[in-house]
């Protein structure tokens, strides 16, 4: 990684954001035709649920590149599918059938707790679809602070401090695990668990 391109990232992922507003409208139509299709089949069809994850993989990669983390200087590919080589990956499994009971309450009753933390994770002022990558961050934002840090680190010394980034990433697998959730994607509770470290390709590793 270069010492100075985080200065720039923000900037050049502008088309991004562009397409990822339309996305996530389509997000959250989707969402709740999905609930819909749960509540009185037990299942999430399968071609909504592959747009919807791979909204989710868009936008964890314009992040991972730009904003929290800012973990490569390889530029996020214009796709919905999961691209091999690149840095950053989101795999979830299409579940066979869902708990129609489940679908009623989870995204925002069993959540709550999640909701919290993430809040304090990502600073307050969340928005419209309930979208934990879209927020306006106001106030503090623990991963916005330490993702500075880790920057400035690296514009001075040329390493990204390896601790750091997996600090950083155990709170994104945490917000991404919250967001498939609520998003009605899986019945499985997430953890209340940093999951530091993982399955990042080495050569993009920071410090590299």
């Amino acid at each position: 990684m270069t010492r100075w391109m985080w200065l720039v990232k923000w900037l050049l992922a502008i088309p991004h954001y562009v397409v990822l507003a339309f996305l996530w409208v389509g997000f959250f139509v989707v969402t709740v035709i999905a609930f819909f299709a749960i509540l009185f089949t037990g299942r999430y069809p399968r071609p909504l649920f592959d747009f919807n994850l791979g909204v989710l993989r868009w936008s964890a990669r314009v992040h991972y590149y730009a904003l929290t983390v800012a973990g490569t200087d390889r530029y996020p590919p214009f796709t919905l599918e999961d691209v091999p080589d690149y840095p950053f990956h989101l795999d979830l499994p299409h579940p066979d059938r869902l708990s129609r009971g489940l679908v009623l309450v989870k995204w925002w009753l069993l959540a709550i707790p999640h909701y919290v933390l993430v809040d304090l994770f990502v600073g307050s002022g969340w928005y419209g679809s309930g979208d934990e990558w879209n927020e306006a961050h106001y106030g503090f934002s623990l991963v916005g602070a330490l993702t500075l840090i880790a920057v400035v680190a690296l514009l001075f010394t040329a390493v990204y401090p390896r601790r750091l980034y997996d600090f950083l990433m155990g709170l994104v697998r945490w917000i991404l695990r919250v967001a498939v959730y609520a998003s009605l994607m899986t019945d499985r509770y997430p953890p209340f668990a940093l999951d530091q470290g993982g399955e990042e390709p080495a050569a993009p590793a920071p410090g590299a």
